[in-house]
């Protein structure tokens, strides 16, 4: 049999949400408040696994949802205080015979709510870019997603940090207000890691550099930046965008990671009590896989070769494990834009329908596991394997060729996919055949 991989519907949020999307132009709308469960029902659709990270995901949206209501509207948080503060059973200091921490307030004191960012810790290919792009996807807010092996300390050649907001301000259709609400996720942060063995008497201007230049933005500070994009210059017109509220999210695969944490843990231990290790002993297999299972510390992140100041700015971790076979196979199959899915359309504008046996799709993900390259892996390997069957589509379908089903041995041996029904004979007389476009 083959798996079954059917379309299916495009993302709806609320009422509210497409509302607000489509009156604002994408801005965000204060009615607008779906929940975590909604936020990761959607998520669900899209990626595959990694629930605790889309949990966590889903609460930060909700939050940072949350937070920009009730700037909009004070009162909202007032009443949410005065009913905590209401006489009754409710308001009582004392909860099952335990003391309740003191946390009044004067009436008059207005509370600000602080932004949580996050980091994202995970494998290459499981899936931390698919869920900021399907979030951004989501959101009513201006969302971006920048690439952190660009950035470099001003005056040096690539990108200062303030092109973050750049992409952002443009995203938001030229609204500074909007701006200000916005998301922003920042690819392979760790490639801004300090190198442990980096020469001391060189300026690291792409990567402890550009973690300095980062800390004020992440915290909230107010940046000027370039209204048309590019670098900053003197004659350039700048901006001024307040970043307290712009909610900051940066994923990384953390190559080597797993060593740091391995290093924090073995005990050194010296003098008679000292445990002797041979060299095989002590010789760990290292999987750089294995991060998104691995108990972090922060100061993991710090031995890593980022500044204690610049952990700071991410209360919040959340670490994605690498995908299994099962959960591969099921990334090819199920979700709305699956890998599979694709394909199946590309064959289909030739007039030909393309399977896959479960054997077949089983051995393609037992490929990308091997490879050890996650979900991002199988593009390649599916393109291998019916680099050939594409080659010869337009040919098969002028010849009658209705289907294409690639079986286990078509990914394990090489040999051609079944073509229901055979291709019909070309006489030799005959025009070659043409695909029309």
């Amino acid at each position: 049999s083959s798996y079954g991989i059917g379309a299916a519907s495009g993302p709806t949020l609320s009422a509210d949400s497409a509302a607000g999307a489509a009156a604002g132009g994408g801005g965000f709308a204060p009615s607008s408040l779906p929940s975590p469960e909604a936020i990761k029902a959607e998520l669900d659709r899209y990626v595959i696994g990694q629930d605790d990270t889309k949990r966590v995901l889903s609460v930060a949206m909700y939050n940072h949802y949350k937070r920009l209501r009730i700037m909009r509207d004070p009162g909202t948080a007032a009443a949410a205080e005065g009913a905590d503060t209401n006489g009754g059973e409710a308001s009582s200091d004392e909860q099952e015979g335990e003391q309740l921490a003191q946390m009044g307030s004067d009436e008059e004191e207005s509370i600000d709510l602080d932004k949580s960012n996050i980091m994202l810790l995970g494998p290459t290919g499981s899936g931390k870019t698919l869920l900021a792009r399907t979030l951004a996807k989501l959101v009513d807010v201006p969302f971006t997603i920048a690439d952190a092996t660009c950035l470099t300390q001003a005056g040096y050649v690539g990108e200062d940090v303030e092109s973050i907001l750049s992409k952002l301000y443009q995203n938001s259709g030229g609204s500074v207000e909007s701006t200000q609400v916005g998301i922003v996720y920042l690819d392979e942060i760790d490639k801004l890691a300090r190198k442990a063995d980096a020469i001391t008497m060189t300026r690291d201007v792409s990567g402890e550099g550009v973690q300095q230049a980062l800390l004020k933005m992440l915290e909230g500070s107010v940046v000027n930046v370039p209204e048309r994009g590019g670098r900053k210059g003197p004659r350039a017109e700048q901006i001024s965008i307040d970043t307290t509220n712009i909610l900051f999210i940066c994923g990384g695969a953390f190559t080597g990671l797993t060593r740091v944490v391995n290093q924090r843990k073995q005990d050194t231990v010296i003098g008679f009590d000292a445990k002797m290790r041979s060299k095989d002993a002590s010789a760990v297999q290292l999987d750089d896989s294995a991060v998104g299972s691995t108990p972090l510390q922060v100061e993991d992140l710090i031995s890593y070769g980022f500044l204690p100041e610049f952990v700071g700015r991410f209360p919040v971790l959340a670490k994605l494990a690498s995908l299994e076979e099962a959960d591969l196979v099921r990334v090819m199959t199920q979700p709305r834009n699956a890998l599979l899915k694709q394909y199946r359309a590309l064959f289909a504008a030739d007039g030909v329908d393309l399977g896959f046996t479960n054997d077949a799709v089983r051995a393609i993900a037992a490929r990308a596991k091997k490879a050890n390259t996650g979900a991002r892996g199988l593009r390649s390997i599916v393109e291998e394997v019916l680099l050939d069957a594409m080659f010869e589509l337009p040919s098969w379908s002028a010849r009658g060729v209705q289907r294409v089903v690639v079986t286990r041995e078509t990914i394990e041996e090489g040999r051609p996919p079944e073509l229901t029904p055979p291709p019909q004979e070309v006489e030799e007389d005959d025009e070659p055949l043409r695909h029309s476009a």
